[in-house]
């Protein structure tokens, strides 16, 4: 085994920074930790070996670099953010006598919109799970109760996946309680849930579940189990929406971000005020949850350019 070089133990001691005292999920931070790693690769390949040696131009170098390797702008920005949250770290803990990322800008990626699905998609996925045929399998229970889970309170996968079935069966004994999710940041925020969810999550306790976990060689508390009866991954939660995406026939990629920015822009579709959609979806910012403000706004303006009366007559006279 190699011994870490200083530049990883400096390194090293950020990373712990960011879970033992900023409470980043063990996701966030394994991002860090590869995009950090690609950065020490970056100096190493520079002669670089401790944080002392880097200067500004070393550091305005990688976002070039990365750039190069045929990265897109979004993944160079997110490098380029770790790198400034590391050199400031050390400035602070007096690591380094000085910051060389201070003036470190990433690039500013091409707005994306979120792919939303139609309501008549979220309505043939749902009906892909199989849960209204008289014989339905313990695993389709499993993927209607996912389904409507995600779709009806937009939570994130790993937020879903973390629940336990003492989480659900208190949420289900009382009409006026809500499940409660630990997002980033270790933030706390219970989100309503409505009838269709708390059928589906019923049926999956009471049909489902018991069978999957009879599968299981130790018990385990959480609440979505796979075929041996342990708790669900992400990976394989990702695989059975797209499997169900393509038995329904969806066209669009189907996966819990798509559910997720499906919810959210069908509140706002229906009226929710932007601010109440910011705290369902845990957002720490209002500006994150905006963006779904301009998927209605273009939908809004489609209605009104193929319904309108005048609009046509404009389109009409003056074509695009």
């Amino acid at each position: 085994m190699e011994t870490p070089t200083s530049l990883e133990r400096d390194m090293t001691s950020f990373l712990d920074h960011l879970k033992s005292e900023r409470g980043l999920s063990a996701n966030t931070v394994a991002a860090y930790t590869r995009d950090l790693k690609r950065y020490a690769a970056y100096l190493s390949d520079r002669g670089i070996t401790t944080a002392w040696d880097i200067d500004s131009p070393a550091v305005a170098g990688f976002p070039v670099y990365l750039s190069t390797q045929g990265l897109s702008a979004s993944s160079v920005g997110r490098m380029t953010v770790a790198v400034r949250g590391l050199h400031r770290f050390w400035a602070d803990e007096l690591t380094t006598p000085t910051n060389p990322a201070a003036e470190i800008t990433p690039p500013t990626p091409g707005r994306r919109l979120p792919k939303a699905l139609s309501v008549e998609d979220i309505e043939k996925l749902i009906a892909a799970c199989g849960g209204d045929q008289p014989q339905v399998t313990s695993g389709q229970l499993c993927d209607r109760a996912l389904v409507e889970l995600l779709y009806g309170t937009g939570a994130r996968i790993s937020e879903v996946l973390a629940l336990d079935v003492d989480d659900a069966t208190r949420m289900l004994a009382d009409q006026s309680l809500g499940l409660r999710y630990l997002g980033k940041g270790n933030k706390e925020r219970i989100i309503p849930v409505g009838s269709f969810a708390r059928q589906a999550l019923d049926a999956y306790l009471v049909r489902g579940r018991p069978d999957l976990a009879r599968q299981a060689t130790r018990a385990t508390p959480a609440l979505f189990l796979n075929s041996r009866g342990a708790r669900l991954s992400r990976t394989l939660a990702y695989n059975r929406l797209a499997a169900l995406g393509e038995k329904a026939q969806i066209t669009s990629e189907v996966s819990p971000h798509t559910l997720r920015h499906s919810y959210a822009t069908h509140l706002i579709d229906g009226g929710a005020d932007v601010r109440v959609v910011q705290e369902l979806l845990g957002h720490s910012s209002v500006a994150t949850t905006q963006i779904y403000t301009l998927i209605t706004v273009d939908h809004l303006r489609e209605v009104y350019r193929t319904s309108h009366p005048r609009a046509l007559a404009q389109r009409s006279r003056y074509p695009t």
